[in-house]
């Protein structure tokens, strides 16, 4: 399996490649900005996009998509619940002082409990709601091990906004305490900004799961 992930943008969102090099195909989770760059990624590599997943429809994840899909092609989902947050793109942009914004056009949605698979990897989504109404995780079965994608859920040492449009604080707690909390100490999680982490890691020591800041 090939696994690459790269920071876009000024906002540094993370961006993961997943390649079969057996098939050739591949799949891209949360092209936000420099579509050029995924795009030169994937040719070094010899991969064909069929996928792309987003995690949340928030501008520094999604903003690069709609170029991303003329390059790139691929089938573009995002979960139905962040739809509303993609018809205002355009507004998201123009409050961050960017003159246009295109929204990229879907080819469905993602669900709880949905499978994608490459080769013999397999990705299944978890619906975790908290940092927008639609936020989703993506666990990763790969080479015997698991590698979560959280996106804005979770963080080395902290855990997303929920003071941003859809933000709910219950929600993001119940996601991570009851969703991504029981997964296994080493799954190796790949964080929406910033660097990388383990679920045992931030179990035993981010301070909004231990207690130490507790939200309501």
């Amino acid at each position: 399996m090939i696994l690459k992930t790269i920071a876009v943008g000024s906002f540094g969102c993370n961006c993961s490649i997943l390649g079969d090099p057996a098939s050739g195909q591949a799949l891209v989770i949360d092209p936000g900005d420099e579509a050029d760059r995924i795009a030169e990624l994937l040719a070094e590599d010899g991969l064909t996009v069929t996928h792309v997943l987003h995690t949340h429809a928030h501008l520094d994840h999604i903003g690069g998509s709609a170029a991303f899909k003329r390059l790139c092609g691929g089938d573009h989902r995002l979960h139905r619940g962040d739809t509303w947050l993609l018809e205002h793109l355009d507004m998201q942009g123009r409050m961050l002082g960017l003159s246009s914004t295109e929204a990229v056009a879907l080819d469905g949605h993602i669900e709880e409990g949905d499978r994608f698979s490459l080769g013999d990897t397999k990705l299944e989504v978890l619906h975790t709601p908290g940092h927008t109404p639609g936020s989703c995780s993506f666990v990763l079965e790969a080479d015997g091990r698991q590698i979560l994608f959280a996106g804005d859920t979770l963080f080395a040492g902290g855990i997303g906004r929920t003071d941003l449009w859809g933000g709910d604080s219950a929600e993001i707690m119940s996601s991570l305490q009851g969703k991504l909390m029981a997964l296994d100490d080493e799954v190796q999680v790949v964080t929406g900004h910033g660097p990388g982490t383990t679920i045992g890691k931030e179990r035993r020591g981010n301070p909004f799961l231990t207690g130490r800041y507790p939200i309501s």
